[in-house]
């Protein structure tokens, strides 16, 4: 049985390739306009705030603030320059360059993944900066934490690595101190460099400090469990690093160079403006002041380095006098001088994306 076939439709089909028209029974609707935003002045759209432009001024910014609160010490620094022997203070800026170096082969060496050299140092001439910028230590690791992760190292590797830098550092600056300390024992007459019946309060405080951070990390469960993690991350860093005996060379002798570049630095200020103290007694005297000033949280120990200093130098022999030229002219070389090309290195490092 066959289906029966349908009459044939009295409209014709449309052509091939005609479009249809629309029905003169059909309503059109139509949609609401899209907003637009407001044009600017000019009749502009408004652009993104360029972040790392205004970023790399910052440091400018405040190398110009430190400079205008501390212009008196300034002044004096550079008027103590003029009177000295100048071939020193070369060796003091020769000095003050390489620990740049030692600082970043100890950078290197607390990290198994190769680092690019030439941004590793150019990193540390403006992580000097940052560290005198910020509190001791915090404009340092930041910048470097940051280069690290940005060159491809996980963060908590990174984390792990700087840990590994600053007990190093710690290790080395402690080490010199003690062989100095054995080799020069009536060198640094602590009676003037703590006052009477200061030493037992200090103590106590500091085992307070202790007891009480060990009594957080105690109570709080989940920092207890994020620093227990913390540490087993950062000794795999240390064993990895310490597999390797190129990484383990430039740790630990970058860790050793650089304070040791650092006390040169400042036995050759005190040749330059002939204080009358051994270039050894002069070290042992930067050591001890610079170990004290690391527990006091100012940009980058600026006035508190200072005073330590001065009072170090007096302690192993060195006249008031002379060892405040010494200091002042000493810090105008290692910190003022380089800090104005250490911000603008810093801002470019910002600018490039390297940091």
């Amino acid at each position: 049985m066959t289906a029966a076939c349908k009459p044939p439709s009295p409209i014709p089909p449309p052509a091939v390739g005609t479009a249809g028209k629309t029905s003169g029974d059909v309503t059109a609707v139509p949609l609401p306009p899209l907003p637009s935003l407001p044009p600017l002045s000019g009749g502009r759209l408004p652009r993104r705030v360029p972040v790392r432009q205004v970023l790399c001024l910052v440091p400018l910014v405040l190398v110009a603030v430190a400079a205008v609160r501390h212009r008196s010490v300034l002044a004096e620094g550079f008027g103590q320059l003029r009177a000295a022997s100048w071939p020193w203070l070369l060796a003091a800026a020769a000095a003050t360059c390489l620990t740049w170096v030692a600082a970043a082969f100890t950078r290197q060496g607390a990290v198994v993944q190769p680092l690019p050299k030439g941004r590793l140092l150019a990193t540390q001439f403006a992580a000097g900066a940052a560290n005198h910028l910020l509190p001791t230590g915090l404009g340092a690791g930041a910048v470097n934490l940051r280069f690290m992760t940005v060159c491809g190292v996980p963060l908590a590797r990174s984390s792990a690595a700087l840990a590994l830098y600053l007990m190093a550092e710690c290790v080395g600056r402690l080490g010199l101190l003690a062989v100095l300390l054995v080799a020069f024992p009536d060198a640094l007459r602590l009676g003037t460099l703590l006052p009477d019946g200061s030493l037992l309060p200090l103590l106590l405080g500091v085992a307070g400090l202790l007891v009480a951070a060990a009594a957080v990390v105690l109570l709080v469960r989940r920092l207890r469990t994020r620093l227990a993690a913390f540490a087993r991350e950062a000794l795999g860093e240390a064993r990895s690093v310490h597999t390797r005996p190129a990484r383990a060379l430039a740790l630990w002798g970058g860790s050793l160079a650089f304070p040791a570049l650092q006390a040169a630095g400042l036995a050759a200020v005190g040749q330059a403006l002939r204080l009358p103290v051994p270039p050894a007694h002069m070290a042992l005297a930067y050591l001890a002041a610079t170990v004290a000033v690391a527990m006091v949280p100012t940009p980058g120990g600026l006035g508190s380095v200072e005073a330590a200093l001065i009072v170090a130098l007096v302690a192993v022999g060195g006249p008031a006098a002379v060892a405040t030229a010494v200091v002042l002219a000493y810090r105008i070389i290692t910190v003022w001088v380089p800090l104005v090309p250490g911000a603008l290195t810093l801002g470019a490092l910002v600018r490039l994306k390297v940091i």
